[in-house]
């Protein structure tokens, strides 16, 4: 990985674990892209999952008397049940697919979280949510969108769905790292970032993290939800894009 490369990577490690920190999922849609310009895909998923472990890791510790346990725990055992099906399957996307999913995610936050009734506070709709979340995880990189359906309908503050969805994600990257852990593994890191990008990347999620949480403070739970689909609807257009040109330049 060349210089600027790396500094690119460090860039957006501090950027978006601060989106994440402040909107719960916009972070991880943005360094997804990012890493899938920088690195071959699987490594990417690899080098996400680690980068997003540390910053959903740290904010879930920092805002552990936030986090509920008992949404946290029926959503390990479906997310425990996708990343086995995932493992079976062998199933690793190309690239424009990647960008496809990364596109259509955002638009799961227009979906009537209402009419659908989904909420993450009852045991049946956690599992649900700990299988289709993962699942989409382990396709697309990021559920951000697809996780925050089903916290729509709960009583929750906005502490509380930050913290809480931040439990939720280190499952999912850890899965992330396990199915896609070849990667890692293989003589030479097959592209992965070299360890000492890992270990300036690291930090500066924590720092990231740490700013992010300061300026939730500072927001209301109605401005929270509102800017959250904004922004993420944003980020998918720029990315259908991406997968458009991609597959035209096939």
């Amino acid at each position: 990985m060349s210089l600027s490369a790396a500094l690119v990577l460090l860039a957006a490690a501090f950027g978006t674990a601060l989106l994440s920190s402040v909107f719960g999922m916009a972070g991880g849609l943005v360094l997804m892209g990012v890493l899938a310009v920088l690195l071959p895909v699987q490594a990417a998923f690899v080098t996400h999952g680690v980068l997003q472990l540390a910053a959903n890791g740290s904010r879930a510790i920092l805002q552990r008397q936030h986090v509920r346990w008992r949404i946290l725990l029926a959503y390990a055992l479906g997310s425990l049940a996708a990343c086995g099906l995932v493992l079976l399957l062998a199933f690793t996307p190309s690239r424009p697919f990647l960008y496809l999913c990364l596109g259509l995610t955002p638009l799961l936050t227009w979906l009537p979280g209402d009419r659908l009734r989904l909420d993450a506070e009852r045991p049946g709709h956690a599992i649900l949510a700990g299988v289709s979340v993962t699942g989409l995880n382990l396709t697309a990189g990021v559920a951000g969108p697809l996780l925050d359906i089903f916290f729509v309908r709960t009583s929750l503050s906005r502490h509380a769905v930050v913290a809480t969805k931040a439990a939720t994600q280190v499952l999912a990257h850890l899965a992330k790292i396990v199915v896609y852990g070849a990667a890692l593994l293989a003589p030479g890191g097959e592209g992965m970032p070299a360890p000492w990008i890992l270990l300036l990347a690291l930090p500066l999620s924590l720092v990231g993290t740490y700013a992010g949480g300061r300026l939730l403070d500072r927001m209301s739970d109605a401005g929270f939800r509102r800017w959250t689909r904004w922004i993420v609807t944003g980020i998918g257009v720029v990315y259908l894009a991406q997968a458009a040109r991609l597959l035209l330049a096939a």
